[in-house]
């Protein structure tokens, strides 16, 4: 499993730069679609869409991706609702207003990512409007609270099951895994038009809060607000009687989950777990967090793999987010990381085992805040996103996957854009052909007036073009190298010790100091390249 980058082929033929093409897609606003008796912003329904889920502001969202098209944007990426589509009952899905949407979507020539949202949307940083999970699902719930992640004082969140009822029967007969692969088997029902000619390029798997893999430890509707550490949520009764068996096996029953990780708001030193030699260092916190962060790769192995059986044979890609989690990272203990699922210390790689994991699934790694730098973070957060942003790219890379990326804010400033420029080809374009280090493709957060914005506007379309290596808009992907075939079964499972071989740190690959393709112009982009060869001199002294 030790992969390399290859040197950059060089390409004959008409066209090399092309091969530098990283293609940009436009986060869609859940308010664009959906019904307005389950909508709410701010108290208020959107009505955006009526009561019986059907499209309603078609020549609005028409218009806007039309301007979207006109920018040179590739295509669109768009949440498909669980607690909208199976919300009248079990198995009682409704299309509808998705398949309006997307027609919209494919008239106006753009392609779609589409997520399989499993999560609930409020109570998470961005959001600002309110979509539960399905109302049946929210009353088993009431019955048997267990069925949701939950925190050391017994606070339940619903915005995603808890992991630990993958494979229980509770859900009227089926499993959590069983109503995740009944869902997208319906989709690909409902959609195989749209999938036969192309237009689905990728299906992003939902694997937590947010759509992200990772637990739901820092709940702004529970109380954090950053830096915090967050919390762990493995208390629910299913989650701690896998950890009991786990301690036994081990041969320590005496062990139990944590009491002594502090609460939302700490920070590590307040704590007898992520403190200066705490512990997270001791056999027991070490064994706790390898069972943690153990359980949710394995969580994302398993609806990868259920993903994987819905959408085999279908012409696109699958795909996995992981959270951008910078707050803490230049801090002994990681503690926003393990919190969340990742064991992540500067001995230990917490994502490259992520990485490995979706190489078996053929399946995109996609990250965050590919626009944030370490100088714009307080000092007191002791924040990394430049250094964490390497890291986990690298670990996709060195795992022979692809890699995409978002951006975590809505940024409109030429510093973000060229941020995510230098991330999404971290050693420049090369005029040769394909260059060593090139992003799978950049989603931007999100549709917007704001970004629609006479000058905002301007400025992103110029980040497109950067995007697209100063080349124009291609609807072929092959053309610069983005190969989707017929989606491929997944390879076998692959033994814990396996995976865990891949948290050996190793280096992350060379970033230049900028971009070469800054949005600001020439003068910029020639400064940036003297910057790049005067740390390329460095280097070599």
């Amino acid at each position: 499993m030790q992969a390399t980058v290859n040197e950059a082929p060089v390409i004959k033929g008409s066209n090399k730069v092309l091969m530098n093409y990283v293609p940009v897609y436009v986060m869609l606003p859940v308010r664009c679609l959906l019904s307005s008796s389950l909508i709410v912003e701010n108290g208020r329904p959107l009505g955006i869409v009526s009561p019986k889920n059907t499209f309603k502001d078609e020549d609005g969202t028409r218009a806007q991706l039309e301007k979207l098209k006109e920018a040179g944007v590739d295509g669109v990426m768009v949440d498909v609702w669980w607690g909208i589509i199976e919300g009248k009952g079990p198995k009682e899905y409704d299309w509808n207003a998705y398949r309006q949407l997307f027609k919209v979507i494919q008239e106006c020539g753009l392609k779609v990512q589409a997520i399989m949202s499993f999560h609930q949307c409020g109570g998470n940083v961005g959001d600002v409007v309110t979509i539960p999970l399905p109302q049946w699902i929210l009353d088993i719930g009431k019955s048997n609270p267990d069925i949701f992640y939950t925190n050391r004082r017994g606070t339940r969140n619903p915005e995603y099951l808890s992991l630990g009822v993958d494979t229980e029967p509770l859900f009227q007969g089926r499993t959590a895994l069983q109503l995740y692969s009944d869902f997208m088997k319906s989709f690909r029902d409902a959609m195989s038009d749209f999938l036969a000619t192309g237009l689905i390029i990728d299906i992003e798997v939902g694997c937590g809060p947010a759509g992200e893999l990772r637990y739901p430890s820092y709940p702004e509707s529970q109380g954090w607000v950053f830096p915090g550490i967050g919390e762990f949520q493995c208390y629910d009764k299913y989650l701690k009687e896998d950890f009991r068996k786990a301690a036994v096996n081990k041969g320590h029953p005496e062990w139990e989950l944590p009491y002594d990780a502090g609460e939302y708001n700490n920070t590590p030193e307040q704590t007898g777990f992520f403190r200066t030699n705490g512990t997270y260092t001791t056999d027991k916190g070490q064994f706790f967090l390898t069972w943690y962060s153990t359980k949710l790769l394995y969580h994302g192995d398993k609806i990868l793999e259920e993903a994987n059986k819905a959408f085999r044979g279908c012409t696109l890609k699958l795909a996995a987010k992981v959270s951008g989690i910078h707050w803490w990272y230049n801090y002994h203990c990681h503690a926003a990381e393990l919190t969340a699922g990742y064991y992540n210390l500067y001995h230990r790689d917490g994502y490259r085992p992520i990485a490995r994991m979706l190489s078996r699934h053929h399946a995109i790694l996609n990250f965050t805040c590919l626009e944030m730098r370490d100088s714009e973070q307080p000092s007191y957060a002791y924040s990394g996103p430049q250094a964490l942003v390497r890291q986990v790219l690298s670990d996709g890379w060195k795992e022979s996957i692809d890699v995409a990326g978002e951006n975590a804010l809505g940024r409109y400033d030429s510093t973000a854009y060229n941020q995510i420029l230098l991330n999404a080809r971290p050693n420049g374009v090369n005029q040769n052909g394909a260059p060593k280090l090139k992003m799978y493709g950049f989603t931007y957060l999100r549709l917007s007036d704001d970004l629609l914005e006479t000058q905002n506007f301007s400025v992103f379309k110029k980040f497109v073009k950067k995007m697209h290596a100063n080349q124009q808009p291609c609807e072929k992907s092959e053309k610069y190298g983005n190969y989707i075939g017929p989606l491929e079964q997944s390879m076998p499972k692959l033994p814990v010790e396996i995976l865990l071989e891949a948290s050996a740190p190793t280096a992350p690959f060379q970033w230049d100091q900028a971009t070469d393709m800054n949005v600001d112009g020439v003068f910029a982009g020639l400064y940036a390249k003297f910057l790049n060869l005067g740390s390329c001199l460095f280097k070599f002294k």
